[in-house]
């Protein structure tokens, strides 16, 4: 049987998603130091509703209340051959900034040798005209620390005291549970697929066990760490489980994860970051490989807003 994989160029010969790098990884820095100063007006974020990655720098930049800092232009939650396009719909727009079509030209006028794949999320700055950056690592952390003059927000999502065992945790949820619904949903061979998915709950077994004894990851109150790991759960039962063959079990399924998952969407202001429309019309459309007749499933029933249990943590 010929396996057609998703991304031909980020698949092993053994039948393994292997995500591609970030190209752009340039910084904005309060000081200006690193040539790209941090501003009022001069950058814009284009996104996605649907991406995780995407969503992570959307969320950040609702906390740090920097909506009126950094302007966002969100693409049709539509993929087709062409890449991101910026189309007139229900939550997405054409660009206000540049009048791209499609997210490459963004690409094409920061690196015209570019030939990788065009992601979401890109921050744009318009005095140069180029991508600053299209990592979501660092984008969220430069909405943390960079633009601190501009806000009134006191959120800091990366303390000091907690970096060294923030990073260690990111890069376990990233391998294990972020990019191991990709690794899993993507996967060409039966190994491949197995080993990926036995490592994701292997994680998600041991994040319930960790959050039996607190509200959140590091604590009382939720840092980086927390909002990477909440776009993936919040995908997780609507599309992970069946569209990418997760289906060990659900969410729901793990009292102090899906506890954990209200407690984060109740948190101000983010569930207004939360499109299932998109997220679930994108997966399911998107990957016609995976899912060829393009029917977009009406479920799960989930009560996001019911009592999350946790606050006595």
């Amino acid at each position: 049987m010929n396996k057609k994989p998703q991304f031909p160029d980020e698949q092993s010969s053994e039948g393994a998603f292997t995500r591609q790098g970030d190209a752009f990884r340039e910084w904005v820095t309060e000081d200006g130091s690193s040539g790209y100063p941090a501003a009022h007006g001069r950058y814009h974020l284009y996104v996605s509703w649907a991406c995780p990655w995407a969503h992570r720098t959307i969320i950040v930049r609702k906390l740090k209340r920097l909506e009126e800092v950094i302007g966002m232009t969100v693409v049709d939650p539509i993929r087709d051959n062409r890449g991101w396009a910026f189309r007139d719909g229900p939550g997405h727009s054409t660009d206000p900034v540049n009048g791209f079509q499609f997210l490459s030209a963004a690409y094409q006028a920061s690196d015209p040798a570019y030939r990788g794949r065009v992601t979401v999320p890109v921050l744009w700055d318009r005095e140069t005209c180029r991508i600053v950056s299209n990592s979501d690592d660092d984008i969220m952390r430069m909405f943390n620390m960079a633009f601190t003059r501009f806000t009134d927000s006191e959120v800091d999502l990366y303390p000091v005291d907690l970096r060294r065992e923030i990073d260690h945790l990111n890069d376990d949820i990233y391998e294990q549970v972020n990019d191991g619904v990709y690794r899993a949903g993507f996967a060409t061979s039966q190994p491949a697929y197995e080993h990926a998915v036995r490592r994701l709950f292997e994680a998600l077994d041991g994040l319930e066990l960790r959050l039996n004894t607190q509200r959140f990851l590091f604590g009382i109150n939720p840092v980086e760490t927390d909002w990477r790991l909440f776009e993936t759960l919040i995908r997780f039962d609507a599309v992970y489980h069946g569209h990418f063959k997760c289906n060990i079990r659900r969410i729901i399924d793990y009292p102090n994860l899906y506890g954990y998952l209200k407690d984060l969407y109740q948190y101000d202001g983010v569930a207004e970051t939360v499109n299932m429309d998109h997220i679930k019309r994108h997966y399911y459309i998107t990957h016609d490989d995976i899912n060829p007749t393009g029917i977009v499933p009406l479920g799960p029933d989930q009560d996001l807003l019911s009592p999350r249990g946790r606050e006595h943590l």
